[in-house]
């Protein structure tokens, strides 16, 4: 980006060459096209020179496209778009369409941000930049194989990009490249040994590869780093890599057992977090890892015996689940709960025999499960915690919820057995926020497989008609789809959401002895070789079929590559 910025700044010398401009040159030129301006003032002395009407065509295509520089510093997307879309109308140049595309992609608008890449390259001459550009458009859409053969024209046109080294080993690792990923991230580091995210990004392999001392010894410089020497590029939010170096060296020393470093490297995160108006998602992960930690920083030991009843399972009368071996790297994990004997809302008969339908399947093939059955919300919160905190060991979590759900304004909550709404109470506080499952599971080092079948009828009807209006409740039925935490998760890379209904419908609870949903899922999940989004498509064939087309299973999926719960 900043070389197509420096390379445009040859055209302001004739901007500034028109007698019309000698107000401009003098007082507000330098401020609106040196790309050191603050944002704030080149905003204002762009404006400025709009506003006196001496430019057309290329000229004022050229301020436009400088403001549009000043509202890329301050984070303002819409505004970016706006102005360069009136550089492009003025006069089309490769780097106006390259700025825009670079604003759809931090929108998260990828195709829009590819096609107006494809335009720059058109226009050439060929960019190294602009080729790396649109290989993070492929990779924001998934496409790693695109992203990889952009990323090789990349450094094709410029052998020193470390950058481009960097994002084409990301994207190796995506698709279970570990060597050559492991490979471009070092030369990336080779070839600028300041940067502090390749290392990031080298953290993050040696978790994958279970290498935590090295994983550790590479947070640590890359926070090094990063106080040393924050990032120059406008795009780069000044304290993200900051916080990614802390939050990757916090999973590490967790992943280690280390509780009482990664504790205080949460803390780190927030406190950095809360000073600089971080991302809500940053945030959310590490206060629910910190939660996790602190409770772990005096674990009960191993080899300790477990207790034969949990105080919750006798208030239910469950058989309490067997307890977990524990997790090390490579398990794969899954937390399975099945709530239907409610106390206070309608009772489900069958969540019960769903769990230890899907339980027994995932044992099957050789899946570690915590199960729960019939869990109050004590009983229920332990079982999740103890499981997120598990899994920071794990190479694949699967969690599995059968049982009532609700939305309450726009946020999804599963409700243990004893959940009772009572008029002045908080309605939330009774209930599991599946946010903070989704943030706890935050890492992409790991595959997530997240699946809920809830909802199956709205068990909060006649509370919801009688609470005060205030609390904004949200009384449509079934469970909202899910949104990002927020800029800067990775959630999203490497996760599977499913649901057994649509956002917003119900799920059936079935006349047997499971749901229809459930049922199918069982079936089909432990099917040896059968990708998990094909295994999936049939669940949902079968439910839709069961159901007559009154129930259709819905998924979101960010996986990085093909995910085989039942080996091949």
């Amino acid at each position: 980006m900043r070389c197509l910025l420096v390379a445009f700044c040859l055209l302001t010398a004739a901007l500034w060459s028109a007698p019309a401009a000698a107000q401009a040159r003098n007082q507000l030129g330098p401020l609106c096209t040196t790309e050191t301006t603050p944002a704030d003032q080149m905003v204002e002395a762009c404006t400025r020179i709009i506003a006196l009407k001496v430019f057309r065509g290329e000229q004022l295509a050229t301020v436009y496209f400088w403001r549009a520089v000043g509202w890329n510093k301050k984070g303002d997307y819409a505004k970016v778009i706006a102005d360069t879309t009136e550089a492009i109308r003025l006069q089309p140049s490769q780097a106006a369409y390259n700025l825009r595309g670079s604003a759809y992609y931090d929108k998260g608008d990828y195709d829009i941000a590819t096609a107006d890449f494809d335009d720059a390259l058109k226009l050439g001459p060929p960019s190294g930049i602009i080729f790396h550009n649109r290989g993070n458009a492929w990779r924001g859409k998934g496409d790693y194989a695109k992203a990889i053969t952009d990323y090789d024209a990349a450094i094709k046109a410029d052998p020193r990009s470390a950058l481009s080294f960097q994002n084409r080993g990301i994207s190796k690792e995506a698709l279970g490249d570990l060597d050559g990923a492991l490979a471009d991230i070092n030369q990336a580091i080779r070839l600028d040994p300041t940067l502090p995210q390749p290392l990031i990004n080298r953290t993050s392999i040696w978790r994958a590869r279970g290498d935590l001392d090295r994983a550790i010894a590479d947070g640590s410089e890359a926070i090094r780093l990063a106080r040393e020497k924050p990032p120059t590029n406008i795009m780069t939010p000044p304290n993200s890599v900051l916080i990614s170096g802390y939050t990757h060296r916090a999973l590490a020393y967790e992943a280690k057992g280390d509780y009482a470093h990664a504790r205080e490297d949460y803390k780190a995160t927030l406190a950095i977090v809360a000073s600089d108006a971080g991302s809500k998602a940053s945030q959310a992960t590490a206060k629910v890892r910190l939660s996790l930690v602190t409770d772990a920083a005096a674990p009960i030991p191993r080899d300790a015996p477990a207790p034969t009843t949990t105080p919750a399972l006798q208030q239910t009368g469950a058989t309490p689940p067997p307890s977990p071996a524990p997790a090390v790297r490579g398990t794969r994990m899954a937390l399975i709960i099945g709530n239907g004997a409610y106390a206070h809302v309608k009772a489900l008969p069958n969540p019960p025999n769903d769990a230890r339908a899907v339980a027994r399947s995932l044992r099957d093939i050789g899946f570690t499960v915590s199960e729960g059955v019939d869990l109050d919300r004590a009983a229920m919160q332990k079982m999740t915690r103890d499981f997120l905190r598990d899994a920071a060991r794990a190479q694949v979590a699967v969690v599995y919820y059968a049982g009532h759900g609700v939305q309450v304004d726009g946020r999804n909550y599963l409700i243990p057995v004893d959940v009772e709404l009572k008029p002045g109470a908080g309605m939330t506080e009774a209930m599991i926020d599946m946010d903070t499952i989704m943030a706890g599971l935050d890492d992409q080092v790991r595959t997530n497989i997240l699946i809920f079948d809830a909802c199956r009828n709205n068990p909060m009807a006649q509370q919801v008609a009688s609470a005060d209006v205030n609390r904004g409740i949200d009384g449509a039925s079934g469970l909202a789809a899910p949104t990002s935490l927020g800029a800067g998760a990775t959630l999203g890379a490497g996760t599977l959401i499913a649901f057994a209904t649509a956002p917003g419908q119900v799920a059936l609870d079935g006349e047997g002895a499971n749901s229809p949903f459930s049922a199918a899922l069982s079936r089909h999940i432990g099917t040896p070789g059968l990708e998990v989004q094909q295994m999936l498509t049939r669940v949902r064939a079968e439910v839709v079929s069961t159901t007559k087309s009154k129930q259709v299973p819905w998924s979101n999926s960010s996986l990085l590559g093909e995910v085989y719960l039942a080996e091949k």
